[in-house]
């Protein structure tokens, strides 16, 4: 199978069913006839920017992350101002601190901005590890997430 026909099928699973782990999506697709390794299945998720989101009972799942025709960091502005409770630098990286089931999806954004500041993220439930090249640098970012994140008035 060609990986466009088999990344359509994840698309319409995902869009489908609350599908939540990797082995959930690979017996979706082989319910549909459709055979691959789980290392398959990572690296599409990875291409299709395929993150776990909440759903309105606060179950995650797999939701593919689209992009809007808003400027890609006017969102991040608007997330960090929405999500963050917190920021803390430590050396070469930057914590950030979200309201629960956020990290990921703002890490998903981070990264999608390909950010001079950014050497790579490391994203969990609620937290975000953001190293940057230097001490330096990770200063300049934390003072701009500090810009964009709400103030107590706000919160």
């Amino acid at each position: 199978m060609k990986k466009t026909d088999r990344q359509a099928a994840i698309e319409q699973l995902i869009n489908q069913y609350p599908i939540a782990t990797q082995e959930e999506l690979m017996a979706k697709l082989k319910a549909e006839g459709i055979a691959a390794t789980q290392a398959t299945i990572s690296r599409d998720i990875r291409e299709m920017q395929i993150v776990k989101t909440p759903d309105e009972h606060g179950q995650a799942h797999y939701a593919i992350f689209k992009t809007t025709s808003k400027n890609e960091q006017d969102r991040l502005f608007e997330s960090l101002h929405d999500v963050v409770t917190g920021v803390d630098r430590v050396e070469f990286m930057n914590i950030i601190h979200t309201l629960p089931s956020n990290g990921n999806l703002l890490a998903a954004i981070i990264d999608d901005l390909n950010m001079p500041e950014v050497a790579g993220t490391l994203a969990g439930h609620d937290t975000i590890f953001v190293v940057s090249p230097s001490v330096t640098v990770a200063k300049q970012f934390h003072a701009l997430l500090m810009r964009h994140v709400a103030n107590e008035d706000d919160l």
